[in-house]
């Protein structure tokens, strides 16, 4: 069979088909103790797709996945597209309501879960009763079949279910403005478009992968910079090395170890590694590029992560709902010494088109501050299940309203100033302060609370509440922050409680979150 070229790429397994029979024999993924070869990663594909079609798995129907980073998972993803499923990677960082609520959402009957969660997996048949099957990807005590030893039952032909460029091809949930996360649907169209738009764009030098390549994969694969970034290193037959957990000292490990020349970061992590004793003992010579985004970074740190890795770095904005990066910042505005365009986000990457827009819809001027809007393949198509919220963020004609608010300049460079949606993004989690208000709200000395971002040396932002107690009660920070915890997530717990009088709100009753956050950052550069 001849190999695929980039028109014949169709579907997200494509993309190991190509590099199997391109590259058999080179490592696709390693992690510490084990690896793929393309050959590998595709028939394994192959082996797991003809079991889950076994299981019952049919065309466009959800497969959820709940746990760390391994290589089973990016070979699983593949798998359920050439079973012509659904790929759903659930944030493990959630309560467990919060779990189960995603699971049923997508109507998943088939659970994957890594080693750690398989107490959990059992827990959520209970929540989420719809589940029939549960695997576990790794060796476990639990009772749960093995992910290895179940594929090993059926054929490595591969099943060639039929699928298009606008099927759907993942299903990654970001968190929801009324307390529940939103299912962005993003369809083999949306998640092949980086490498396709080669024929149509040129890359720029920091966006050109070669073979040589070597990626660390160190953003969590329920992001859409882990799963993304793991499939941008196999289309294009470069290595991934997967890290199952973010550790400072084992990002140093690798890059001196596997010889690593791309990372993608959030600058959190980041910082985390630049401060390590050792960082500026180790040697990051064969480091080309470290790409940094999901929130911004500050000046200090971005110097000094500069001098210590002495490479190109690029800032890339983008959300789940754009399959990641649109807006892109490259090596040579990055400046040791500081200039205006570091302010900036960068600029519009090939093939995408970006606009700022006010209240009516309609395109501002360079300059003007209005709502981020962007059209390009790489848009998702829809919220699963919510037409109304897909109804208020795409519009007829394709602009994609992203929520953020800000301006560009007359050459064509993105500012940003703040969150239209008012959503607080903290280590490059996605946090809404309705969900946190909701949560908090419930406690019986509590009349009131008001959620806010307010900055943070290492978060980017943390969470803040702003709290009107009821007449009479005493309530301290640290109870409030600990009932906060029994009902949701610990990231998204506030690190912090101003006690207020009354909350500022408009003639409708919204709060007036915008007067809460002044005070906190008039004396920043911008108020995200």
């Amino acid at each position: 069979m001849a190999d695929l070229s980039i028109k014949d790429l169709i579907m997200l397994a494509d993309f190991s088909r190509q590099q199997a029979r391109i590259h058999p024999d080179k490592i696709a993924l390693k992690s510490e103790d084990d690896h793929f070869t393309f050959a590998e990663l595709d028939k394994g594909a192959n082996r797991a797709a003809n079991g889950l079609i076994q299981a019952g798995v049919k065309p466009d129907d959800r497969v959820c996945y709940l746990g760390k980073n391994t290589l089973p998972y990016y070979q699983l993803v593949i798998a359920v597209s050439k079973a012509g499923g659904v790929t759903c990677p659930v944030n493990w960082r959630l309560a467990p309501p919060e779990i189960a609520y995603i699971i049923k959402d997508a109507g998943a009957k088939l659970l994957f879960v890594s080693a750690e969660f398989t107490s959990l997996a059992l827990e959520l048949k209970d929540l989420a009763p719809g589940i029939e099957h549960i695997w576990c990807v790794e060796d476990n005590d639990s009772g749960l079949p093995v992910y290895k030893s179940w594929i090993e039952e059926f054929s490595q032909e591969d099943p060639n279910v039929a699928r298009s460029l606008e099927d759907d091809a993942l299903q990654l949930y970001t968190s929801g403005t009324t307390g529940h996360p939103k299912g962005a649907v993003l369809p083999n169209r949306s998640v092949l478009e980086s490498y396709r738009r080669k024929e149509r764009h040129p890359n720029p030098d920091w966006n050109i992968w070669t073979e040589k390549d070597v990626s660390l994969v160190a953003m969590p694969c329920f992001h859409i910079g882990g799963t993304a970034w793991a499939l941008t290193g196999i289309s294009n037959g470069a290595t991934g090395v997967i890290m199952r957990d973010f550790d400072a000292n084992k990002v140093l490990d690798y890059i001196d170890y596997h010889k690593i020349s791309k990372i993608f970061l959030v600058p959190a992590a980041m910082q985390f590694i630049v401060t390590q004793p050792r960082a500026r003992e180790v040697d990051f010579s064969q480091l080309k590029y470290i790409l940094y985004g999901a929130s911004p970074i500050p000046l200090a740190l971005l110097k000094q992560a500069i001098e210590v890795f002495n490479c190109g770095f690029v800032q890339m904005y983008g959300m789940t709902e754009t399959t990641g990066t649109i807006v892109a910042l490259p090596p040579e505005d990055h400046d040791i010494a500081g200039n205006a365009k570091m302010a900036s986000a960068g600029k519009a990457i090939g093939g995408v088109e970006i606009v700022i827009l006010d209240e009516d819809g309609k395109t501002l001027p360079p300059g003007q501050t209005g709502e981020i809007a962007t059209r390009s393949p790489m848009n998702m198509t829809r919220y699963w299940n919510l037409p109304d919220a897909t109804q208020a963020t795409i519009s007829d004609d394709g602009w994609l309203r992203t929520g953020d608010a800000g301006y560009i300049d007359e050459d064509g460079y993105v500012y940003i100033q703040d969150r239209v949606k008012d959503m607080i993004i903290s280590g490059g989690e996605n946090i809404y302060p309705a969900e946190v208000e909701n949560a908090i709200y419930g406690h019986p000395d509590i009349v009131d609370v008001g959620v806010i971002g307010v900055p943070d040396e290492k978060w980017g932002e943390a969470v803040k509440a702003c709290v009107v107690l009821k007449e009479g009660a005493n309530l301290s920070e640290q109870a409030i922050i600990d009932y906060a915890r029994e009902h949701i997530a610990g990231f998204k717990c506030p690190k912090s409680v101003d006690f207020i009088d009354t909350l500022p709100r408009n003639p409708s009753g919204k709060i007036l979150r915008r007067e809460l956050r002044a005070p906190h950052w008039k004396e920043t550069e911008r108020a995200v």
